[in-house]
């Protein structure tokens, strides 16, 4: 044991950990094997000595009164006071005194049982620090190669020194992978499982995707000048996102966008063609919702009962309906509010414009309020 400092050193190199917690853990194994050898009712405790380098294990007992006959009694944890004084003159009542136990005679058993402990809870921290390397990343996108597909379709990717999985739900419709293929996809959740261990979930459907792949192509929105507010998403058809520029000076759409498009067309290709609409965000939820609309021209918005009632001329209620529901469904998910259309002209928006006149009648102000600002 003399060159323990020595293996927790090579350890940690060679595992890539901190040297501070292989040593806890070489401490922590040396207990465990101490229980196991020496018996689990007594207590010990380990400590790398400072000045000889050397791993030592003690046995711990508590200081206790004559008249506690009930711990005394055939319990080793315990020493009375009397008997303590024969070893330290100084100690009190509470105190601990540990007993050192020598390494050099625990025998074969003990070595070996030694080394399965450590190798059981470098194991652990291994493990451990893996598992919260990747809860980090969660949201994050990452690279792989598929190492195998299952008959269920979910493919198998290896990222550095583990193996996730990309489940065939999670990928965009169409999408098919052979063994040896590089993929790019966010990671969804990471969490233990008591059959499987570590288990690594990722998505090619997430939005977050979306916003990962954004946030590698469009430096602004890395260095933070423009914030993504909100992504909605039905994969491989169409998406939307909403921006919103921190400088004034960032032009949010137009940076994401690029020259020519060239920044939006490059992730809209790995997400298998996807068309992502880039909306402005704002606080104000009916000129939110007007622009998330787009390519509908919208007359008036009105918020009632957590509903968006949207009024727009009737040629352009199929444009913001868009093919299969799809533009007002993305619309909804990316606002937060259901919404129903009203055609211009027809009786629900006569009665709409009924009831904004007479609240104006009512409030002498309400036209200056609204028509103030222009």
């Amino acid at each position: 044991m003399e060159k323990i400092v020595d293996i927790i050193e090579s350890i940690a190199h060679e595992k890539g950990l901190d040297i501070n917690e292989v040593r806890n853990t070489v401490t922590l194994a040396l207990v465990k094997t101490a229980k196991k050898i020496y018996g689990a009712e007594y207590e010990y405790g380990a400590e790398i000595d400072p000045a000889t380098k050397a791993l030592k294990l003690y046995q711990k007992v508590i200081v206790v009164s004559p008249e506690d006959e009930r711990l005394l009694e055939g319990n080793e944890n315990f020493i009375a006071i009397k008997e303590a004084k024969e070893v330290d003159p100084d100690v009190e009542l509470g105190d601990e005194l540990t007993y050192e136990l020598p390494l050099d005679n625990l025998g074969r058993t003990a070595a070996a049982t030694l080394q399965r402990e450590l190798e059981y809870h470098i194991q652990r921290l291994l493990e451990n620090n893996i598992f919260d390397k990747y809860q980090k990343l969660v949201g994050k996108t990452v690279f792989g190669s598929v190492v195998r597909i299952d008959n269920d379709e979910n493919t198998y990717i290896e990222i550095d020194e583990i193996r996730a999985v990309l489940p065939r739900k999670n990928r965009i419709k169409g999408e098919k992978f052979k063994v040896g293929n590089v993929v790019k996809s966010v990671i969804r959740k990471v969490l233990i499982d008591k059959s499987q261990g570590m288990y690594v979930e990722l998505s090619r459907t997430s939005p977050k995707f979306l916003e990962s792949l954004l946030e590698l192509e469009v430096p602004e929105i890395k260095d933070g000048l423009i914030k993504i507010m909100g992504s909605a998403r039905i994969p491989g058809d169409r998406a939307k996102i909403s921006l919103m520029s921190l400088h004034p000076n960032v032009d949010a759409v137009g940076a994401t966008v690029g020259t020519k498009g060239v920044r939006i067309n490059a992730v809209s290709k790995e997400l298998h063609n996807e068309n992502i609409d880039c909306i402005e965000f704002s606080s104000i939820p009916e000129i939110f919702i007007s622009r998330a609309l787009s390519p509908a021209i919208i007359s008036n918005v009105k918020i009632q009962n957590g509903k968006a009632l949207v009024t727009l001329p009737s040629d352009q209620k199929s444009k913001a309906i868009g093919k299969n529901g799809i533009n007002i469904r993305l619309t909804s998910m990316l606002t937060g509010f259901e919404i129903e259309l009203i055609e211009s002209g027809s009786a629900s928006a006569s009665t709409e414009a009924s009831s904004d006149e007479q609240s104006s009648e009512r409030d002498p102000n309400a036209l200056k309020n609204l028509f103030g600002g222009l």
